[in-house]
C-alpha cells in the first residue's frame, strides 16, 4: 500500500474571488511533502491564462493514518487565504445543504460536499 504524505490542491478563482473551483493537478498525491512543493509552481503555471486568481497548497497527510473516509476539505476565507486540511469526520451525519458548495477529494476521488465555515 502506497503511503501518501501530501496532496496537491490547486484552486482557480475569478478576479473578484466570487467564484472558485478546484483544478486538476497533474499529480495529485505525493509520497513526500518536498516532492509536492517542488512540482507546485509548474502545476500552477498550467492555469495562469485561464484564471486571474490562482492558489495552491501542498496539504500534508499523516502517512500513518489509514482512514478510508478522510477527505481533503478546502475553503477560501474572507481575507482571501486558502484553508485546506485532510480531515476525518468524527461522525458521519446527513445534513441539509446550504446551497454553497466547495469540492473535496477523498481517497475515492472527487465529490461535491457542503461548504465548511472556518
Amino acid at each position: 500500500m502506497e503511503h501518501i504524505a501530501a496532496v496537491l490542491l490547486i484552486i482557480g478563482c475569478s478576479d473578484d474571488m466570487a467564484t472558485c473551483k478546484e483544478l486538476p493537478a497533474p499529480t495529485a498525491v505525493f509520497e513526500t511533502a518536498v516532492e509536492c512543493e517542488t512540482l507546485l509552481p509548474g502545476a500552477m503555471r498550467r492555469f495562469t491564462n485561464d484564471f486571474p486568481q490562482l492558489m495552491a497548497q501542498c496539504v500534508k497527510v499523516d502517512p500513518g493514518a489509514e482512514e478510508d473516509n478522510a477527505e481533503l476539505v478546502w475553503n477560501i476565507k474572507p481575507d482571501g487565504t486558502l484553508f485546506a486540511a485532510v480531515e476525518v469526520p468524527d461522525v458521519m451525519v446527513a445534513e441539509q445543504s446550504t446551497g454553497k458548495q466547495d469540492r473535496y477529494v477523498g481517497p475515492q476521488g472527487l465529490a461535491d460536499n457542503t461548504n465548511l465555515s472556518q
